[in-house]
């Protein structure tokens, strides 16, 4: 019983455990992601939708950032991956669900990973976009995984 219960708490433990993450909270869209650690604050937009992240001493970039549907969520999905291909990214992962969609591409020696979330009223997303060196990808993979994991509606 006590494997049984230290594998469903396992399975329950979030980012914000993890040490030195830190949670962003975005009261306009009502979302929240966690920050991995060695990440400031770049910029803050203007409408107070999301923040911009840069990795201390590296060419790697974390935006976070809310917004309103124009459509259905699928359709605003697609519209977003089909700029990435216009604007010569080599899209080579895409999965897309009903309320959640996540996709990466490639271009030259940078990757792209990109993940939307529908909030709870139906009409919005939380969004973030890495961007990093595929020199670095073995450290920003788990982050990935994490960030992916930590991105959530507050309802």
């Amino acid at each position: 019983m006590r494997i049984i219960l230290t594998f469903l708490l396992a399975l329950l433990a979030t980012p914000a455990s993890a040490q030195g993450w830190e949670a962003y909270q975005n009261s306009r869209f009502s979302y929240s992601i966690d920050i991995p650690p060695g990440f400031y604050t770049q910029s803050e937009s203007d409408n107070g939708d999301g923040r911009t992240f840069a990795a201390e001493g590296k060419a790697t970039y974390l935006m976070v950032w809310g917004g309103n549907l124009l459509g259905d969520f699928e359709s605003e999905v697609s519209r977003r991956i089909e700029a990435e291909a216009g604007e010569a990214w080599n899209v080579s992962y895409q999965a897309v669900t009903p309320q959640w969609a996540s996709w990466s591409a490639v271009r030259g020696s940078r990757i792209v990973y990109q993940r939307m979330t529908m909030l709870c009223d139906g009409t919005s997303y939380g969004a973030f976009r890495a961007e990093y060196s595929v020199t670095d990808s073995t450290v920003m993979d788990p982050m990935i995984d994490l960030l992916v994991a930590s991105l959530r509606g507050n309802c």
